[in-house]
């Protein structure tokens, strides 16, 4: 419903204005292409490359090669696909979300722990390769440090949160 009322209001704001709505939207489709055209091959290539790496049994291997680590700072096993994906792919930690959802329930306190988790960390590596991939930076220096460090801190803090509001 939000949506539709910011449409609306965008409608009548053109109309007040005298703008050609379509024609606007045609000049920034079209503006648009130019820039698809830098991302989408950075796009391809990392999408390949995560399914290569959940369908190689990469994932499994260092999901498992994780597991004992997070076991011993009292993680659970539940959350670890979760925790394995989500620097990489935004589609693939939903997706282990639901599966999380499915197995325990929104509402299990591994459920609220994943939620927390997703929505208080980001896709480092799609992120970073898409921004410097689309503009042709190579050399990413700190920003992959900094960006890991973030991550860190932000799965920390959500465990420590999640551990304190939910039991």
């Amino acid at each position: 419903m939000p949506v539709a009322i910011l449409i609306l209001l965008l409608l009548i704001c053109a109309a007040f204005r005298r703008v050609n709505v379509f024609q606007a939207f045609c000049e920034g489709a079209a503006q648009a292409l130019p820039l698809m055209k830098t991302i989408l091959p950075t796009l391809a290539v990392f999408s390949a490359a995560m399914a290569l790496f959940r369908h190689s049994g990469a994932f499994d291997l260092l999901s498992s090669f994780l597991s004992p680590a997070f076991h011993a700072l009292r993680v659970d096993p539940a959350l670890v696909p979760l925790l394995v994906v989500r620097p990489f792919s935004g589609s693939a930690a939903l997706a282990a979300l639901t599966d999380i959802f499915t197995q325990y329930g929104p509402d299990s306190r591994v459920g609220l722990t994943a939620s927390v988790l997703l929505g208080s960390s980001e896709t480092v590596f799609y992120t970073l390769a898409l921004y410097f991939g689309s503009v042709g930076i190579k050399k990413t220096r700190f920003a992959v440090p900094a960006a890991l460090a973030a991550l860190f801190t932000s799965v920390v803090t959500g465990l420590l949160f999640s551990s304190l509001f939910f039991g």
